[in-house]
């Protein structure tokens, strides 16, 4: 990890034109000392919508009436992990909204003991929310290696605002915890431009961050969902992509070993997001996997892009900035190999 001090990331979110650019250089070159452009690929699948949770900024929160809810079976989930094999991906991120009920958990046990026996070289993520820690175990157990829990914000009077009495922001926490005692490689993430999110709130996201140790970061702009509390807020689409993408470069200078993608959101507010994400430091892309028939009813925010672009479009768009995809490559976070060969 780099030292960095607040205020000097403050410097970094403020940046604009081209000492903005200057920024997204010194990203470039804090990781490619680490990894001389490498950019790594994860299929992403989002297996159900359905949720027990009831965030206020969530399009699959479970009050949303307007949406049709649906499960994915293992069957078809192997056959999207094939699909994603067949393409050169050796790593994928499982979606879900959450849930912790039994028929769950061992649907989930299954599904990673199916994949893992026909692709046991694939790397899996699994994104599922908050579970107990001996969940957490046995999912790991089974063959998830990888876990990517958001904090959403780091700030607790901001995190209270934006979910439900019975979520716990300590208990969030708590499971970040949990998951590194479990042995996964543990990502977390935010989002950026929240209302009455203040540019100080994310400069101490990035601290939360580095104090947590984390191997992985998913982080992307607050885009509103019309179906939720939160849907009639007001955003400024380019303020939010600057910040977004001055979060990336932050988050890359203090910390240049981990997995940071260049996340759809990215993508949703302007065309060429995801490049410009990889640009201004970020690692990873995940494509769309989604069989085609769920893709318009997994939407956390509306406008998301419902197209899978395919690996070898990918490909030939990092090559024309200079970073070369990865393909046949788990992408494990260099952080993480430093952080266990230290244990």
């Amino acid at each position: 990890m780099t030292s960095i001090s607040r205020n000097e990331i403050a410097d970094i979110l403020k940046s604009r034109g081209q000492e903005q650019e200057e920024f997204f250089q010194r990203a470039r070159d804090a990781y490619r000392e680490v990894d001389p452009g490498s950019v790594y690929l994860r299929g992403l699948l989002e297996i159900s919508n359905i949720c027990v949770n009831d965030c206020l900024y969530c399009g699959i929160r479970k009050s949303n009436s307007s949406m049709e809810r649906y499960d994915t079976s293992v069957v078809e989930i192997i056959e999207v992990a094939a699909n994603v094999w067949n393409c050169g991906i050796r790593s994928m991120v499982i979606q879900s909204g959450e849930r912790r009920d039994k028929n769950f958990t061992e649907f989930i046990e299954d599904m990673l003991k199916g994949i893992k026996a026909v692709y046991p070289e694939m790397a899996i993520t699994l994104s599922l929310g908050e579970q107990s820690p001996e969940v957490y175990r046995r999912f790991f157990e089974a063959g998830a290696g990888r876990y990517l829990l958001r904090i959403e914000t780091s700030s607790k009077k901001l995190y209270e605002k934006i979910h439900p009495e019975e979520m716990s922001y300590e208990n969030r926490v708590r499971c970040l915890e949990s998951l590194r005692e479990a042995g996964y490689q543990v990502g977390t993430g935010v989002m950026i431009g929240l209302p009455g999110q203040r540019a100080e709130d994310l400069a101490d996201d990035i601290l939360f961050f580095r104090n947590m140790d984390i191997d992985m970061c998913g982080m992307g702009p607050f885009i509103p969902h019309g179906h939720t509390p939160m849907g009639g807020a007001l955003i400024d689409e380019q303020e939010r992509l600057a910040l977004s993408l001055n979060m990336i470069s932050a988050l890359r200078i203090a910390m240049p070993f981990i997995n940071i993608a260049a996340t759809t959101a990215l993508e949703t507010i302007s065309p060429g997001g995801r490049k410009l994400g990889v640009l201004a430091g970020a690692n990873v892309i995940m494509p769309q996997f989604s069989p085609e028939k769920n893709r318009g009813n997994y939407k956390l925010y509306e406008g998301k892009p419902e197209r899978c672009p395919l690996s070898s479009d990918i490909v030939e768009e990092m090559r024309s900035i200079g970073m070369e995809v990865r393909l046949e490559s788990t992408g494990t976070s260099a952080h993480y190999k430093r952080r266990k060969s230290c244990q």
